[in-house]
């Protein structure tokens, strides 16, 4: 059977997803789930990357793993790697899920409140930048300074709407029916930009499939491989 490769989301790792994976491999998959560098167990960074790094990262892994053809899932971040590996190496990507992607990047008052809020507060302890990023601002602005920081304001400027077109895997996107964090408009954005591409809602989950609702997410995974 075609082996599945999993991209986490941003803040996220592979133990978030191992339910997931835990439900495809019952089916008989073999699923292949890395802690992405900066994130869970993976290689902290030494400097801040950009999302080709990500994507020179994944190339070794699948070197490394043997992925030569495979089925490509990507969550949220995720999900925009997954798009730049599919049109880097179209004939490894057997078929594509998107599940809620972050690809397209619109500038947002949301935005221009973390960017002025990273100045005002830069010298308060950790502990309240934390809470004012994830809490007021609902951000996953890391407060801790370091290379995973500026890795996340160089991350949502990585805008994909350009390259959307030259997609040429067979694309799913699965949308939670009550995602707020990337909005349905993107959803149907994206479908008209990827040819092909189909877009199902999943009911009642906002933008954590993977933890919200798993058995729902792996059975709606298994029925569009």
């Amino acid at each position: 059977m075609t082996p599945i490769l999993i991209l986490h989301g941003w803040g996220s790792c592979a133990k978030n997803w191992q339910r997931v994976k835990n439900g495809l491999e019952r089916s008989g998959y073999t699923v292949y789930l890395p802690d992405l560098p900066g994130f869970g167990e993976g290689a902290a960074l030494e400097r801040a990357w950009v999302v080709d790094d990500y994507i020179n990262w994944l190339d070794e892994y699948c070197e490394k793993n043997n992925l030569s053809r495979f089925f490509l899932i990507g969550h949220s971040f995720g999900g925009s790697l997954a798009v730049g590996l599919s049109l880097k190496y179209p004939e490894k990507v057997k078929k594509m899920f998107l599940i809620s992607p972050a690809l397209i990047r619109e500038k947002t008052p949301k935005k221009a409140a973390l960017k002025k809020t990273a100045k005002v507060f830069s010298f308060l302890p950790v502990s309240f930048k934390r809470i004012v990023y994830r809490h007021i601002i609902r951000s996953d602005y890391p407060a801790e300074p370091g290379p995973l920081r500026e890795t996340y304001l160089k991350i949502i400027g990585h805008d994909l709407s350009d390259e959307l077109p030259k997609v040429s895997v067979k694309s799913i996107l699965f949308w939670g029916e009550k995602d707020k964090i990337t909005p349905h408009r993107q959803g149907r954005l994206i479908k008209e930009l990827i040819s092909g591409a189909e877009l199902k809602k999943l009911p009642g989950v906002y933008h954590n499939p993977h933890s919200e609702n798993p058995e729902l997410l792996v059975k709606t995974i298994l029925e569009n491989l």
